[in-house]
């Protein structure tokens, strides 16, 4: 009898998508490179200290390779999500959207002596928002990541910056995401934010929150929904 339950229970269970899915109803964000306690500190004397960093952007980029990217992934058409129904049919797997490494311009570190600006003082930050099944972000509408000073002094000392896309801007084709299972080939949109002239020797804190219409950002049981926060530090001699 026992068997015969659990038979007929999988025969209800999907290969591709999960029963049941226990998810915030709210994407949060994080940062790359991906650091202890979110901190990214940079001794840009010491190629030591950025160089880890800049390995491990260099392997979380390989995917959006223009050439892997054209290979895998369409090219879709902007501003628009990109449905896949089954419609009565199993459509598997998903096609998944382009996102060019070329398209984080001088954050791509592609020809880049100075390794994402890492060795310079003016590093890169990659913000990906978390995977979630079968969500519309941005509610039809355009949704971009912002970022600032934490506080007044942080404000101060960060500086300006530049955001790869332009104003940090994510497309609508980027969604729904179907799955792991299903989106094979899929590669998250980024936001690639350079700070260009942040205080040196100083601790700044910096908080990135995406804009769009259906998702919160003020959750304070939640730090990371829709927003993150993280610790900046360029250290000169």
């Amino acid at each position: 009898m026992f068997t015969l339950t659990m038979w007929v229970m999988l025969q209800t269970v999907s290969d591709h998508t999960p029963k049941y899915q226990d998810r915030l109803a709210t994407p949060g964000l994080m940062i790359r490179p991906k650091t202890e306690n979110l901190d990214v500190v940079v001794n840009v004397s010491d190629a030591e200290s950025w160089g880890q960093h800049v390995q491990k952007l260099n392997k979380f980029l390989e995917p959006y390779n223009d050439s892997v990217q054209a290979q895998k992934n369409d090219v879709c058409r902007p501003g628009r999500y990109y449905e896949q129904p089954d419609n009565g049919v199993l459509n598997y797997p998903k096609r998944a959207c382009q996102f060019n490494r070329t398209q984080l311009g001088d954050c791509s570190g592609l020809g880049d002596p100075t390794h994402y600006g890492y060795s310079t003082g003016q590093p890169c930050v990659f913000i990906k928002m978390n995977r979630v099944i079968n969500f519309y972000a941005g509610a039809n509408q355009s949704m971009n990541v912002t970022c600032v000073g934490k506080r007044e002094e942080d404000a101060e000392n960060l500086g300006s910056f530049v955001m790869f896309p332009a104003h940090g801007n994510i497309d609508l084709m980027y969604f729904p995401y179907y799955g792991k299972k299903f989106h094979v080939n899929y590669t998250q949109p980024l936001v690639a934010v350079k700070f260009l002239n942040v205080t040196p020797n100083v601790e700044v804190n910096v908080e990135c929150r995406i804009n769009a219409v259906n998702i919160a950002t003020d959750d304070e049981r939640d730090k990371f929904a829709g927003r993150v926060a993280f610790k900046l530090r360029i250290n000169k001699t």
